[in-house]
């Protein structure tokens, strides 16, 4: 399920050539802070990835302590 949700996400991705360097930039549009830069399309590709996944974590984690939390009080 997370797999599906992560390759929907990454299907959303848009890529640009960088003017000033020649280096590649991606960004999930509606994933604020998911954003990735790198020499090549595939490393730029790749970093996004891990990037969108730790955007999953932590806010997972954001969500699992505003749940305990509210159970604890």
């Amino acid at each position: 399920m997370l797999k599906n949700y992560i390759r929907a996400a990454m299907g959303k991705a848009r890529y640009e050539i960088l003017p000033d360097d020649g280096t590649f930039y991606g960004e999930i549009p509606g994933f604020e802070g998911v954003y990735a830069n790198a020499d090549t399309l595939e490393a730029c590709r790749d970093e996004l990835e891990e990037v969108l996944e730790g955007w999953i974590f932590y806010g997972s984690l954001s969500i699992i302590r505003y749940l305990l939390s509210t159970v604890s009080n």
